[in-house]
């Protein structure tokens, strides 16, 4: 390690990047671990699909709008799943940032340290910031999945050979020609809280991140380092386009949350 990066700050670095394996890996894997449990458990998305399918069924013939037992379950269990998934993926955003940060600060303060290494920091920065960003994306999405795990079921109704189509046909003809029936304005209420989550998320996401891109921007013409102004111009860019995206996601979901009918019924014939 040379003296522009301090040893301990490089073993800070190699702990973060150890912390942020970890925490990937347990997102793939420990989730479904969580949110098995006694007497309830899923071997992987087929039995999970399974399940959901057939308890969609029997809920759609009851007419009623109170879950059944055994649908009450599944979206009981996708809900855990989606809130570990959420909370792993919020503390891998954590890392990445801080992760982030120390490697564009050790690039600012290479100074005349060899091209090769700068080059190297300025990658590995720019990598771990993009990856923020991915895990920022995971955050809101499962976030979303937690709020209304019913609406995030619904598309396992669709595709292979063993959909239930003539439930799907039913649902399908209901939204078309207005006709409502208990179950179907669950699902349609559900699916407006969907996208009101995710256009509340993306929301706030958007004022943090542009209210972000701001304060780098402005601290970027303040700094009399050249490098520094580089780095700071750099992240505030990258804010300032995903915030913009943010504002576009907040806009359609809001559009979606106010006539969710369209939407779902271009779910049930084209697929989420």
């Amino acid at each position: 390690m040379s003296s522009a990066v301090p040893a301990r700050s490089g073993r800070v670095v190699l702990v973060l990047v150890a912390v942020a394996g970890a925490l990937i890996a347990a997102f793939v894997v420990v989730p479904r671990l969580l949110a098995n449990r006694t007497g309830v458990s899923f071997g992987g998305e087929s039995d999970l699909r399974r399940a959901f399918r057939t308890a969609f069924v029997e809920y759609w013939q009851t007419g009623s709008r109170e879950f059944t037992a055994d649908l009450a379950t599944v979206v009981d269990y996708w809900f855990r799943y989606h809130l570990a998934k959420a909370v792993l993926a919020a503390m891998l955003l954590g890392v990445l940032v801080v992760l982030a940060v120390r490697l564009w600060r050790a690039f600012v303060a290479a100074g005349a340290a060899g091209r090769g290494q700068r080059m190297m920091l300025a990658a590995s920065g720019s990598v771990a910031a993009v990856l923020a960003l991915c895990a920022l994306v995971l955050v809101l999405a499962n976030v979303q999945g937690a709020v209304t795990p019913f609406a995030s079921l619904l598309p396992m109704l669709l595709g292979e050979d063993s959909a239930p189509t003539e439930v799907i046909t039913q649902v399908d003809r209901r939204l078309a020609d207005g006709t409502r029936v208990a179950p179907l304005e669950v699902m349609i209420d559900e699916f407006a809280r969907y996208h009101v989550a995710m256009a509340a998320l993306a929301a706030v996401t958007a004022v943090l991140l542009l209210g972000a891109c701001a304060i780098m921007w402005r601290a970027s013409v303040r700094s009399p380092d050249r490098r520094s102004r580089r780095v700071l111009a750099w992240f505030g860019t990258l804010s300032a386009l995903f915030g913009l995206v943010m504002v576009v996601v907040a806009v359609a979901n809001t559009t979606n949350a106010s006539n969710p009918v369209p939407g779902l019924a271009a779910l049930f014939t084209n697929g989420w």
